[in-house]
């Protein structure tokens, strides 16, 4: 397994905004978050959710 994978609203959860935020993300391609379709289903990889994450992260001083 590669991975954790999170359904779409699992992946919202866990980055902290809504999941209509994230479906607006996506569509929109306002970050480069890679994500998984199947069907209809959308799924995300933790280990992508946390990438992103770390790439908002600012800090200071440095």
């Amino acid at each position: 397994m590669q991975g954790e994978r999170l359904h779409h609203k699992e992946a919202a959860e866990y980055i902290g905004v809504t999941e209509n935020t994230l479906n607006v993300w996506r569509c929109e391609k306002r970050y480069p978050i890679p994500y998984i379709k199947v069907g209809s289903k959308v799924f995300y990889w933790k280990r992508d959710l946390d990438a992103f994450l770390e790439s908002r992260t600012v800090r200071d001083g440095v």
